[in-house]
């Protein structure tokens, strides 16, 4: 359980201005999110294999091929201000 005190802190730290009416809320739903944790923490585990991120999935993506060079290239020659193969654009400061 959420003392709070604790609350206040955690409050402080994301600069939140809580009243009692928020407050009041914000530790009941934050029990029961702490509640449904002890929940889980129940749950039979033991023959599980823990998930390793998806690595085993590979490269979906396809080579690109010519025509990604070609799509460039079009891009490049669309462009309104282009110089040394860089693409010119109005200064931001």
């Amino acid at each position: 359980m959420i003392s709070k005190k604790d609350l206040e802190k955690l409050a402080e730290l994301a600069r939140l201005d809580l009243n009692e009416k928020e407050e009041k809320k914000l530790l009941k739903d934050l029990g029961k999110i702490l509640d449904y944790f002890e929940e889980l923490k129940k749950a039979d585990t033991e023959n599980i294999m823990p998930l390793a991120g998806g690595n085993e999935i590979g490269n979906v993506f396809r080579e690109d091929g010519d025509g990604a060079q070609i799509e460039k290239d079009k891009a490049i020659e669309a462009f309104p201000e282009v110089s040394g193969g860089f693409l010119k654009v109005p200064p931001v400061f």
